[in-house]
């Protein structure tokens, strides 16, 4: 049962929605910093949190970035590698 239990920890963790945090601009506006990362994620889940933040007044995206590469580790038992994606933008609403 444990093993199960890892397996639904590690999905949950790996899946979900996009986070944002409070920001200011450079014009010193508030803004919102949206992340989307993982392999689970994608832009579209940065957008969505973007409409949710700002409803009906919409918004400006100021600056949108992300990265993919590769992670790797090792122990006694073997070598691990995983892709890694990174997404992030950040908006202001009108």
């Amino acid at each position: 049962m444990k093993p199960f239990f890892y397996t639904a920890s590690i999905l949950l963790l790996l899946t979900g929605c996009a986070t944002a945090s409070r920001t200011y601009t450079s014009g010193g506006e508030e803004g919102y910093n949206i992340n989307c990362s993982g392999n689970a994620r994608n832009w579209g889940m940065c957008y969505e949190k973007a409409g949710d933040i700002c409803g009906s007044r919409g918004f400006v995206v100021l600056e949108r970035s992300g990265d993919q590469g590769s992670a790797f580790s090792g122990n006694q038992f073997g070598l691990y590698g995983s892709s890694v994606t990174t997404r992030s933008m950040i908006i202001s609403c009108k």
